[in-house]
């Protein structure tokens, strides 16, 4: 027999059959067939109502940007909140309010699953379940000197960072965030790059956040790192190795791409399971860290980057209906002026293989894998993202991720492959181009732009989604395998004085790809503003007047590839790219 709550659902549905009644509901289907299993069920609760942002762009300075998101998503959550909130106390329930999605977590019966179910607030009710992340867990090396202490990591080499290095730019001043699962910060390659030790004491607040508050039910045996930690732990390998690939060094063996940047971690796994929470929590986190007690959050101590190699399946809750809310995440991330990088999943080789967040969403900067002769792997996944229905090309470019060698618990190293270890060589990246330009910082769209036109064009004869291998870009490699030299000379030459964010509200650039002619359609006055189209390198190669707010130029003369156009005022000065396909 159907419990009260089936049958409510199909006595609302009438004639039109369950499925249609739930696909049309606030509540996912998954949270019914879960009740039907036991007498509660974790959900969480997703309001209609979500702030504004859209002056963020309009704001230059990254923490000037992060306090102006952080302040609009607190107002706007506490606002909309207060009715199911007094509901949930109300009936004695437990919760935790987000406001970087504007959601809340709780457990519910089949009862106050109907009650919530008719506030007209609420966008979504989603199941909120466990579910494991494939990462590598075999080890290859147990210490260093099995690899040699003087080797350069070959994915270091191939994206050029060493030669980085060697104009005395190696990551300095910049905060790089991993959410993972955990991490051991005491580990020597990256115990000196912890911003919470010193040198002498460490000091947690702000620098460690842990959103694993219960084991998942699919895991056997107390965690080898506990619960709620102060300190940060890492109960599976897999963030300590993360975070070796983004700022690994000691003495000389060298593992991390931005060795000289300090890191911050969250712990999103347990032992490899995650769920739309612990990813939800930890993003909070990272938007306005927080001291040890979970209180003060303060934005100033927010990093640049964030590194995600982890994703959330259909499994784990994040289904189309659903997908929202770590995209609003994401979202709200990059208007604060956080650089988003995301694993592209190893679910390849087919085409649109890319099918789960946070790797789909357009704000993420989704990364392939290649291996060590420069090509893509087999198991890294491909776009088009086809799951939403937005085809959107992915992922963004591509970097090393097959046999990547970093530390591990224990004081250890392994060798491990996937586009887990693809992501943190970016995220490397991205602290390598902020170090070398400080002004990058918060300048989210012009760092993407400046990985994808510089990264090493790479071709495939597979063609997704209608989109040719031989196109740049493509499904398979994105822009390109990234070139740290090209990124950071590009970024030096570039005049990023006052750049602000392009939005379809600023500037439209049509059309682009163009096989010539392009045409400016600005919406603001500019006063004497100038036209530069320049090359991936930043050397002016044309140089022209605004006369007006539209204007086209002949690019005709010019080969096919990646260009960057600066529109630039007294005020102002709007910076995005041009790709000529002959």
């Amino acid at each position: 027999m159907k419990s009260k709550l089936w049958n409510l659902l199909l006595l609302l549905s009438c004639t039109m059959g369950s499925a249609v009644f739930a696909q049309d509901s606030v509540v996912d289907m998954q949270v019914f067939e879960e009740l039907e299993k036991s007498a509660e069920q974790a959900i969480l609760i997703i309001l209609d109502n979500q702030a504004d942002l859209s002056q963020a762009k309009n704001i230059q300075l990254k923490t000037d940007k992060g306090q102006y998101v952080f302040q609009a998503l607190k107002q706007q959550a506490e606002k909309s909140q207060e009715e199911i909130i007094n509901y949930l106390e109300e009936n004695q329930l437990t919760y935790r309010s987000y406001f970087m999605a504007n959601a809340i977590l709780t457990t519910v019966n089949e009862q106050q699953l109907e009650d919530l179910s008719n506030f007209k607030s609420i966008k979504r009710i989603q199941i909120d379940e466990w579910s494991s992340n494939e990462i590598p867990k075999d080890k290859a090396f147990v210490n260093a000197e099995t690899r040699g202490l003087e080797a350069v990591e070959w994915g270091i080499a191939m994206i050029r960072a060493d030669e980085v290095w060697e104009m005395g730019i190696r990551g300095e001043d910049v905060v790089i965030g991993g959410q993972d699962t955990g991490v051991e910060w005491f580990h020597p390659s990256i115990k000196a790059q912890y911003r919470g030790w010193d040198g002498t004491t460490e000091d947690h607040n702000y620098n460690w956040h842990d959103a694993i508050h219960e084991i998942s039910g699919s895991n056997n045996g107390d965690n080898p790192c506990g619960l709620d930690n102060i300190a940060p732990c890492d109960d599976h390998n897999h963030g300590t190795h993360t975070v070796g690939t983004m700022v690994g060094e000691d003495e000389d063996l060298q593992i991390g791409v931005a060795p000289a940047a300090s890191w911050i971690g969250c712990r999103n796994m347990e032992r490899g399971d995650g769920k739309p929470s612990t990813y939800l929590e930890c993003f909070e986190w990272f938007l306005a860290p927080t001291d040890s007690n979970n209180e003060n959050p303060d934005v100033s101590k927010a990093p640049h980057v964030i590194n995600n190699s982890w994703g959330c399946p259909e499994s784990e809750g994040c289904n189309p209906n659903n997908f929202a809310i770590l995209e609003v995440a994401i979202d709200n991330l990059k208007a604060a002026g956080v650089v988003v990088v995301v694993s592209a999943g190893n679910s390849g080789s087919s085409c649109s293989t890319i099918s789960n967040p946070p790797a789909i969403y357009e704000n993420s900067f989704a990364v392939g894998a290649t291996n060590e002769n420069d090509n893509i792997t087999g198991f890294s996944s491909r776009g088009p993202v086809t799951v939403d229905n937005s085809n959107r090309l992915k992922p963004n470019v591509s970097a090393p991720g097959r046999n990547v060698f970093s530390c591990i618990r224990n004081g250890e190293y392994a060798s491990y492959s996937g586009t887990s270890m693809a992501g943190p060589h970016v995220a490397g990246a991205v602290a390598l181009l902020i170090s070398a330009r400080p002004e990058l910082a918060g300048q989210v769209d012009l760092i993407e732009d400046i990985l994808e036109q510089t990264a090493v064009n790479k071709t495939t004869d597979q063609e997704c989604g209608g989109v040719s291998g031989a196109s740049i870009p493509n499904n398979t490699y994105g822009h390109g395998r990234i070139d740290m030299m090209e990124a950071v000379e590009m970024a030096l030459n570039l005049d990023i004085t006052s750049t602000f964010e392009v939005s379809p509200q600023d500037i439209e650039v049509f059309p682009n790809p163009s096989q010539g002619i392009v045409s400016f359609k600005l919406t603001r006055e500019l006063t004497d503003a100038n036209i530069r189209i320049m090359a991936s390198n930043g050397t002016v190669l044309l140089s022209e007047t605004l006369k007006g707010n539209i204007q086209s130029i002949d690019l005709s003369d010019f080969p096919s590839g990646l260009f960057i156009y600066q529109i630039q005022s007294e005020q102002h000065v709007f910076s995005g790219r041009i790709v000529l396909n002959k």
